[in-house]
């Protein structure tokens, strides 16, 4: 369909100018029918995936409709996680920046019940889990006197989870004809369609996304024959061949998560795992991580990543086949958002085969089939990168001293300028097995480390070979002879160990720790972020 530009659809200046704020100027398919409907007061019945903007779609004629002079509740918006609960207030927030009086609450399970009782006074629009608003509800805490408005978000999602009764219970707290009802949802299951006709207008007007518009074509889809004990070796080979800025990794079970994550962080990598049964401030920390860059791989179960918006996703990786055709829509759109460009890889095997057909049918897209990288094409990518570097080095800096340094070693010596180039190329990439003192230079401005001019540095043995953070400490501070209150947060896990030290001695530690034993192992010590 034909989209609309903001500032056609009859909205407040104060609203306009929150949307103005946020980037925004053109409406999405999805903005674009259901606000107009909504702003009328009509029930609407809307089939839209997450990432297509139906947070501004119910968010603001929400924010049109509501009575400022009024300090109760007016609307309630219920969604399934926690999370999805704090990324919506967030956004209508954002919205209503310039409609002073306007107070927007967040409540959901695992909070203090009685801190989100005090923050209610004086609240107009709620969002929450649906059980506990209809635990509120129960308590009289919220109550629906000026309540004329009810949204259902990831609808299905909230069934899926087993929360009829509560939905149903928190309809039935406000008579159908005082309200109006927006009921979004991916997909349309009896359920749903139960829940419309019973508790909502007859003349309520169906919304939807149209198939080809649930897919971004901006996402270059493929998959790969792989062997489930060589899936870890082509995950990293394929983030290693990418270096996706940020990555979304998912696995069908939480067990699985658990694993991968332990496992990718033994190898270097910044990775961190969300699944349901982490506690909330689990899940807080491990967001926030993933959203300020401090993780660049998230690794999560579809449900748990029902709640991630992020729009600097580079790469999602399917490394289980999705058990549904519509959890793979969800999956992908991770990627590629904000008009950017994103990359979808999918692990399959035997007889999955068939089930990736049935979701390119489903997608009406192609899924193209790729080689799984060689450790060749991964050191050929490196080196391709490496050498756009130096072209950037060659045409912005001045190399006068080095030319003349490389002009003299030429004279006094049989090389040539290729071999020393060729030199130069193989100690940065890190491929001479002696004589690392030699030249190497390491960075450490992207280690990780949680501490402002501290380097996070990445050692190959832990708690399973009975070392403590003393036997770390007492070799940093004996062996690189610096200060052991120098060396900062000491992380000890089953398999290996990160430390931080200042980054003025990071490149000491790690020659003064070369071959070093500690409780008889031989270690290996690098920067955290080498991969």
């Amino acid at each position: 369909m034909e989209t609309l530009r903001f500032n056609e659809l009859n909205l407040s200046a104060e609203i306009l100018r929150g949307v103005k704020e946020m980037g925004f100027e053109e409406a999405s398919p999805i903005q674009s029918k259901a606000i107009p409907i909504a702003m009328t007061g009509a029930d609407i019945i809307g089939q839209a995936q997450t990432g297509t903007g139906k947070t501004a779609a119910f968010g603001i004629p929400v924010l049109e409709k509501v009575r400022k002079e009024i300090k109760h509740p007016q609307t309630l918006i219920l969604c399934p996680t926690r999370e999805l609960a704090v990324q919506a207030a967030e956004e209508i927030r954002r919205l209503a920046k310039y409609m002073h009086g306007v107070k927007v609450l967040p409540i959901y399970g695992g909070q203090d019940i009685t801190k989100q009782i005090r923050a209610l006074k004086g609240t107009q629009i709620i969002i929450g889990t649906p059980g506990r608003v209809m635990d509120h509800l129960r308590r009289k805490t919220i109550r629906c006197d000026h309540v004329d408005t009810i949204v259902l978000d990831e609808a299905d999602e909230m069934l899926n989870m087993g929360f009829r009764e509560d939905i149903e219970t928190v309809l039935e707290y406000i008579p159908n004809k005082e309200r109006q009802t927006i009921l979004f949802s991916a997909t349309m299951p009896q359920a749903i369609l139960d829940i419309t006709k019973n508790y909502q207008k007859p003349d309520a007007k169906m919304i939807k996304v149209v198939k080809k518009e649930l897919t971004v074509p901006k996402i270059e889809q493929y998959y790969l024959d792989v062997k489930r004990k060589d899936k870890v070796e082509v995950l990293c080979r394929l983030l290693d061949y990418y270096e996706p800025k940020l990555s979304l990794v998912f696995c069908n079970t939480k067990k699985m998560v658990d694993d991968l994550t332990e496992i990718l962080k033994g190898r270097g990598y910044f990775a961190e795992g969300l699944h349901g049964d982490m506690s909330q401030a689990q899940r807080d920390r491990v967001m926030k991580s993933f959203r300020t860059g401090k993780t660049d791989i998230l690794i999560a179960t579809d449900v748990a990543a029902r709640g991630i918006d992020v729009d600097d996703v580079e790469a999602v990786f399917n490394y289980d086949i999705p058990q549904d055709d519509e959890y793979y829509v969800h999956r992908i759109g991770r990627t590629g958002r904000a008009g950017r460009t994103g990359r979808s890889f999918t692990f399959v095997k035997g007889k999955e085969v068939y089930k990736l057909k049935d979701i390119m049918r489903y997608c009406k897209t192609k899924i193209y089939a790729m080689p799984v990288p060689s450790l060749n094409d991964v050191n050929q990518i490196k080196i391709e990168k490496v050498m756009d570097k130096i072209g950037n080095v060659i045409e912005e800096e001045d190399l006068t001293v080095m030319i003349n340094t490389i002009e003299k070693q030429i004279n006094e010596s049989d090389y040539t300028a290729m071999d020393i180039a060729a030199a130069f190329l193989k100690l940065y990439m890190g491929q001479l097995n002696e004589g690392n003192d030699t030249g190497v230079e390491y960075t450490f401005d992207n280690t990780g480390a949680e501490e402002e001019g501290m380097a996070r540095l990445f050692i190959n043995i832990g708690k399973a070979q009975k070392v403590k953070a003393k036997d770390i400490l007492g070799a940093i501070a004996g062996e690189a002879n610096i200060p052991g209150k120098l060396v900062g947060a000491i992380d000890l896990y089953d398999k290996y160990t990160f430390v931080e030290v200042p980054k003025e001695n990071a490149a000491d530690v790690l020659a003064a720790m070369k071959n070093v034993k500690i409780k008889g192992k031989t270690i290996n010590i690098e920067p955290a972020n080498a991969k």
